[in-house]
């Protein structure tokens, strides 16, 4: 545990005062880079070839149920993201539930912000990601350091997915 809040820390006074939670990675610069960690989509259960996954919307902008190393969370769909994101208050929660371990942390990385800001981050592992029957394990995702930045479902996951159909006048997504 020591390892794990000693890294996200460093990271939070790397980080500094960030203003936006739109990263893009820039350079890797990972502490365990020759990690081995593949990405695989499987499907969880048998419904057939799409998957429909309900939304709600919040404004313009849509949240979907994700489940992360089997914890459930709201995260928001964002095609425009290039990775996964969540907030040091998350990590550390999923650290305390036990979702998340010394293992996860797979070092750290530039990110460049929608400013154009560079700032250093911490990248972790996260062993499963589910979004309504399906599964892609071992996707990076991003920890940053402002609290209140929201849960982005970015590329690292939905690039797995092929063809994602939005269907705004029932709420719902369509992976196939």
């Amino acid at each position: 545990m020591r390892k794990f809040i000693l890294a996200l820390t460093l990271t939070a006074v790397a980080l500094g005062t960030m203003q936006s939670c739109r990263y893009r990675p820039r350079h890797h610069n990972s502490h365990n880079a020759t990690r081995n960690t593949r990405t695989e989509t499987t499907t969880r259960a048998t419904r057939g070839h799409s998957d429909r996954v309900k939304f709600r919307r919040e404004g313009g902008v849509l949240f979907i149920p994700v489940e992360i190393n089997g914890f459930p969370m709201d995260f928001i769909f964002d095609t425009g993201a290039s990775s996964v994101s969540m907030s040091l208050t998350e990590a550390i929660f999923m650290y305390k539930q036990g979702r998340l371990t010394d293992d996860d942390i797979l070092g750290s990385q530039q990110f460049q912000d929608a400013t154009g800001h560079i700032s250093e981050g911490t990248i972790i592992n996260l062993r499963s990601v589910v979004i309504g029957n399906r599964e892609v394990k071992n996707v990076q995702a991003s920890v940053v350091e402002n609290q209140e930045a929201p849960l982005l479902l970015g590329q690292t996951v939905l690039k797995n997915f092929g063809k994602v159909t939005i269907d705004y006048d029932n709420d719902y997504i369509t992976f196939d």
